[in-house]
């Protein structure tokens, strides 16, 4: 009943991710991807059709512009492979709450480093832990899923770092601390749990550790 790859991918990189001062501008969900985020997508997009071959996926995905952009890119390597997409604002980026001058989101960074990634919540927004709770029930709804009988053999998640990292935290019961000692995973890197024989899955791709 369950699919035999869960596939997830961070979004290309962003003009956030190259310019920080435009969070001081353009609110977090309606950043677009860099040139160089796009190539990176279009990248990601024939590694993944390597890796599904002629295989059937099901795609969900956090629906802020950058992820958007990165699965539309995606896809066009993709698309015999696709039988549907979704969004879910659940797996969308950590809230940050309003607008911030860069140096404000580099103090409410460096303190959150010191506090816990984990525990700190962004004045006004989230904190891993709101992120961990939605990405749970996010969770419910994807075993509900995979009870369907058209359910296809790979599932594609295209989020953003902090989540994915969330994501896997939650289905394979890491603490705290494992969480806190990996890096978010790049843009577009593509992190890969497959399913093995007893049903069980494991995480066949690496996060680099802090």
């Amino acid at each position: 009943m369950r699919p035999k790859r869960i596939i997830l991918i961070r979004h290309g990189e962003s003009e956030g991710n190259l310019d920080r001062s435009r969070y001081h501008t353009v609110q977090d969900f309606a950043l677009k991807l860099s040139s160089t985020g796009i190539q990176q997508a279009q990248q990601a997009g024939m590694r993944l059709k390597e890796i599904l071959g002629d295989e059937k996926v099901y795609v969900y995905l956090s629906p802020f512009f950058r992820t958007r952009e990165t699965f539309q890119h995606v896809r066009e390597a993709i698309k015999q492979n696709v039988v549907k997409s979704i969004e879910d604002p659940r797996i969308r980026e950590q809230d940050w709450g309003h607008l911030r001058h860069p140096d404000d989101n580099k103090g409410i960074i460096e303190e959150r480093d010191n506090f816990s990634t984990f525990y700190y919540r962004i004045p006004d927004g989230e904190s891993g832990a709101d992120v961990y709770d939605r990405v749970s029930s996010f969770l419910d709804t994807l075993h509900r899923d995979f009870k369907k009988e058209s359910f296809p053999e790979n599932v594609l998640i295209v989020s953003h770092g902090l989540t994915m990292r969330l994501f896997l935290m939650r289905w394979f019961h890491w603490s705290v601390e494992e969480f806190e000692s990996l890096h978010n995973p790049k843009n577009c890197q593509i992190v890969i749990m497959e399913r093995q024989p007893d049903n069980h899955y494991i995480l066949s791709s690496e996060l680099s550790r802090k």
